[in-house]
């Protein structure tokens, strides 16, 4: 059948030994049709991003780009600006036919924590072919906040499919005849478009710019943190904006999203 695996097939392919980990995972990590990704016990400060290429493993690798490794046991901080590698808890036994994919979570993609899997032989970020057998790496490169990390925390997550599981351009013109995708026209080319809103129904607040300048992130204080001391109001007073070069911003949509 082809579509991305769901989380009884997810729940499957971890009792057949496909999908691997130590320790064991755990009931929390299995989404609706994903599988949250731990970070391990060690982080690899690294020269630059890199990926291992034809035939290489990462750890081959590693050798050329380390500058020193750092003990995530207690808590330890990745800095902004600095490119670590981080190994996974889980690993990997596919089948031929079976691919996958990687992505951040959206939590961390909301502090602007540019997070990819990288993986032994692999010639792609966040992409893995049928059949791989092996571990697992997260890139992490902290570009907005400095951000403490524990093992066990996930920051990425993975997705499963058979066969080629994206929608065609027609086929989502069909779903929004069928169901709204968004509740305005859809823009559907190469994909569903989104825009902008620079002229709110109420107010001139667009969104937020994350400040250049603030204190360390522990990630795992969910809701602790004042919005204010991070982030600084976006306002369009006349229906525009000005984009900083380099800084990181969260900017609300002129679509609103319906799932069918």
């Amino acid at each position: 059948m082809t579509g991305v695996i769901s989380s009884q097939q997810l729940r499957a392919m971890i009792a057949q030994g496909q999908i691997t980990a130590d320790p064991a995972i755990t009931p929390e990590q299995v989404q609706p049709a994903s599988l949250d990704l731990r970070l391990g016990s060690i982080a690899y400060r690294v020269r630059a991003s890199f990926l291992a290429g034809d035939s290489r493993s990462v750890l081959d690798r590693l050798a050329e780009f380390e500058m020193h490794r750092i003990d995530l046991t207690g808590g330890a901080v990745l800095e902004k600006g600095c490119v670590y590698l981080v190994p996974l808890m889980e690993q990997l036994d596919l089948p031929k036919g079976l691919t996958a994919v990687t992505n951040a979570k959206s939590s961390t993609g909301r502090l602007d924590l540019l997070t990819r899997t990288i993986t032994d032989g692999g010639e792609e970020f966040d992409r893995i072919p049928g059949g791989y057998r092996g571990p697992l790496y997260a890139e992490i490169c902290p570009r907005s906040f400095s951000v403490l990390v524990r093992p066990g925390m996930r920051l990425n997550q993975i997705r499963f499919r058979n066969g080629h599981a994206v929608l065609s351009d027609d086929r989502l013109r069909e779903l929004h005849a069928q169901s709204p995708l968004v509740d305005n026209d859809a823009v559907i080319d190469e994909g569903l478009g989104f825009s902008v809103d620079l002229k709110p129904a109420k107010g001139t607040l667009v969104g937020y710019r994350a400040k250049p300048h603030t204190g360390v992130i522990d990630l795992d204080r969910i809701g602790h943190y004042a919005p204010s001391d991070y982030w600084e109001d976006v306002h369009a007073e006349r229906g525009h904006i000005i984009l900083d070069p380099g800084a990181f911003y969260i900017l609300v949509s002129r679509e609103a999203v319906h799932t069918p």
